[in-house]
């Protein structure tokens, strides 16, 4: 059953990984500008262009649907990501910019853990995606898939419980927890007297979604454009729009 279970997976993550028409790239930034304010350890949140991203935008809430970390190992070797048919392996950072992408930092991340947190993706190249749940993960391609809101988060947890597999959300939430760095953490409040205290509580790994590091409050977003100082004053702009224009869609208003 674990043969015909694999095969129907991989049948299935061909099916899924094929990409979508119609997408539309937002705001388009410069490889040199994204390289050049890209640190080790920083979170590339991708809205991917594929069936499976459709999914995981539908069960996250979110337009995030793939995450990868950025190591800087050399040319061609930029990111690691989890693939859901090549498994954890190096990505070059010019095979997303097609695509809109969001940079999340971790806070007050030190050298020293900084490269914990790089090492511990290296360690797991080459580990294989978590194929055990795809035919249910397929089910959520369905144009109105019957799944209540409060249910969407854990439908994400794929893991069977085997460190060699890996989604790529709960691999880099894996890499950060191991440093002991907070995403999105349960929080409790204690009081005592007048005099209120908060332990946080460590998610599951698996629980994590690609959205997770973008509205985390322990990660800061950063955009290259601002990054490599933005001066309004200095934009070259064409002629006005003609008065009473109105866009014809929302490629024209840049939403």
């Amino acid at each position: 059953m674990n043969r015909v279970s694999t095969a129907l997976g991989r049948a299935i993550a061909r099916y899924i990984e094929k990409q979508t028409s119609g997408y539309v790239l937002l705001s388009a930034v410069s490889s040199a500008k994204v390289r050049a304010c890209l640190q080790p350890g920083d979170v590339v949140l991708v809205e991917g262009d594929r069936r499976i991203s459709t999914a995981i935008k539908y069960l996250t809430q979110s337009t995030w649907s793939h995450a990868a970390m950025y190591v800087g190992d050399g040319p061609g070797r930029d990111l690691i990501e989890a693939d859901l048919r090549d498994g954890v392996r190096y990505l070059a950072l010019d095979e997303v910019l097609h695509l809109n992408i969001r940079i999340c930092r971790a806070v007050g991340l030190t050298d020293d853990d900084q490269k914990r947190v790089t090492d511990h993706m290296r360690a797991s190249l080459g580990h294989t995606y978590d194929l055990k749940n795809v035919v249910d993960l397929a089910r959520y391609l369905l144009p109105q898939p019957p799944v209540p809101k409060r249910f969407r988060r854990r439908m994400l947890a794929l893991g069977s419980g085997d460190p060699t597999r890996a989604i790529c959300s709960s691999l880099i939430a894996e890499a950060y927890q191991s440093i002991r760095y907070p995403i999105l953490p349960m929080i409790e409040t204690l009081q005592s007297g007048s005099e209120i205290s908060e332990i946080l509580h460590i998610k599951h790994f698996s629980l994590f979604a690609p959205r997770d590091f973008d509205v985390s409050p322990y990660f800061q977003v950063v955009k290259p454009t601002i990054e490599h100082g933005f001066d309004y004053k200095a934009l070259q702009w064409g002629g006005p729009a003609p008065v009473g224009r109105k866009p014809k869609s929302d490629e024209d208003t840049g939403i």
